[in-house]
C-alpha cells in the first residue's frame, strides 16, 4: 500500500505541506473551509491519521503562563474562568502546564527584577504567555520582547502580539438593529472607565457610531458616557444617574453597555432611581454570560470564552517556532442573545 505522506495530500489540493500539517492539527489560524477539505482529500486518499509521532527528546511538558487582569466586577459576571476552561482542556490535549496568576493591570509592570512573572519568563519557566483583559501597552511591549505573547479579546497587534477575539463591529451593530427595531431612536453608549487598557471600549463604541449613523440617528456627544477624552471620567453610580436624568429629560430610551458586567450593576441602580428596565428603558451588554441571580438576561452577543481560550493556547503555540512571522488578530464567531431587557420605548418618556 503507498504511504500517504503530508506532501502528497499538499500536492493534490495544490497548497503549502504547511498549510496541510496545520489543518490537521486543528490550528485556528486556519480557516475552517481550509481544514474540511484538507481533511476531506486525506481521509480520502487513506491517510494514516493515528501514525505514531517521533518519540520526544523529554515528556516533560513545556509550561506556558496565563496572565488574568483582575479587577473587581460585579458578582457572577466575570468571564475568565471560561476562558481559563477551554486554555487547560487544550492544554491536557497538547501535553502543556498552565501557570495562572492574576495581576492587578493598573500595577502591573514589567520592568523590575523582582517581579515573579519578569523571573518566570526571564529564566525560560514560561515558554510563553497569554494575556487575559486588558494591561498597560508599556507591561505587554517588554513582555512580547522576551517571549511570546497572545492576547484574548483585546487589540495589542501594532506591539506584535496576536489576538484572540471576536467581531464586535458586527456584534454592536447588531445590538443597534434590534433597539432601532424596537423602535428606539434616541440611543446612548455606557462604559466603565479603565486607567489601563480599554481598547475594547473603544472597538464597541466606534460599532455603536457606526449604528446609529447608519440608521441616520442622532450622534449627541452628550449621550455617551466615559469614552471621550475631553471630558471627566465618572463612576458607575454617577453613571446610573446620568443615564436615569437623560432618559427623563431627553428621552434617550435605550443603552449599549460596553459589556455585561457593566449592564446588570446599571439595571440594579436604575431600579434603585425608579426606572424600570425594559419598561422605562432598553439596556444591552456584551459577552453574553449567565446573569447574576434575581436579574434579566440582558440583550448581548455570546462569546465562545471556551473556544476562545482553545484558540489562544493554540496560536501560542503555533507562534512558538516562528518569532518572526507577522501579527494576526483572529476572529471568532459570536451570536445575538435576545434576553429580556429590550422592549418599545414608554410613549410618555420625553422626546
Amino acid at each position: 500500500m503507498r504511504f500517504v505522506s503530508q506532501q502528497l495530500i499538499a500536492k493534490k489540493l495544490k497548497i503549502s505541506s504547511g498549510t496541510v500539517s496545520r489543518s490537521l492539527a486543528n490550528d485556528p489560524a486556519i480557516s475552517g473551509e481550509t481544514r474540511s477539505r484538507v481533511l476531506q482529500v486525506a481521509e480520502e486518499m487513506g491517510y494514516n491519521f493515528t501514525r505514531p509521532r517521533r518519540k520526544k527528546t523529554s515528556t516533560r511538558p513545556l509550561t506556558v503562563g496565563v496572565l488574568v487582569g483582575v479587577r473587581d466586577t460585579a458578582p457572577g459576571t466575570a468571564t475568565f474562568p471560561f476562558i481559563l476552561k477551554g486554555i487547560h482542556d487544550r492544554a491536557a490535549q497538547e501535553n502543556v502546564a498552565i501557570d495562572v496568576r492574576f495581576p492587578n493591570p493598573d500595577e502591573f509592570t514589567i520592568g523590575t527584577k523582582r517581579n515573579e512573572v519578569f523571573r518566570q519568563v526571564r529564566s525560560g519557566g514560561w515558554r510563553g504567555v497569554i494575556l487575559i483583559y486588558p494591561f498597560s501597552d508599556d507591561a505587554v511591549a517588554a513582555l512580547a520582547r522576551k517571549t511570546t505573547a497572545v492576547a484574548v479579546l483585546e487589540d495589542y497587534v501594532d506591539l506584535g502580539v496576536d489576538s484572540i477575539d471576536t467581531d464586535q463591529t458586527a456584534g454592536i451593530e447588531r445590538i443597534v438593529d434590534e433597539l432601532v427595531r424596537a423602535g428606539h431612536r434616541r440611543i446612548g453608549f455606557a462604559a466603565w472607565h479603565y486607567p489601563v487598557g480599554g481598547h475594547w471600549t473603544k472597538r464597541r463604541f466606534s460599532a455603536y457610531l457606526e449604528g446609529v449613523y447608519d440608521h441616520g440617528l442622532p450622534l449627541n456627544p452628550d449621550w455617551t458616557i466615559n469614552v471621550r477624552k475631553d471630558v471627566p471620567k465618572i463612576s458607575p453610580p454617577e453613571m446610573a444617574d446620568r443615564i436615569a436624568h437623560l432618559v427623563r429629560t431627553e428621552g434617550v430610551t435605550a443603552w449599549v453597555c460596553a459589556a455585561d458586567h457593566q449592564a446588570y450593576p446599571l439595571i440594579h441602580d436604575l431600579h434603585v432611581r425608579g426606572l424600570r428596565v425594559p419598561e422605562d428603558c432598553s439596556i444591552s451588554g456584551y459577552d453574553g454570560i449567565t446573569p447574576p441571580v434575581g436579574m434579566p438576561q440582558v440583550a448581548s452577543i455570546r462569546v465562545p470564552h471556551e473556544e476562545v481560550g482553545s484558540s489562544a493556547l493554540g496560536r501560542l503555540l503555533y507562534r512558538m517556532p516562528r518569532p518572526h512571522a507577522l501579527s494576526a488578530k483572529l476572529l471568532l464567531r459570536s451570536e445575538f442573545v435576545v434576553g429580556k431587557t429590550i422592549a418599545p420605548p414608554p410613549v410618555s418618556v420625553a422626546r
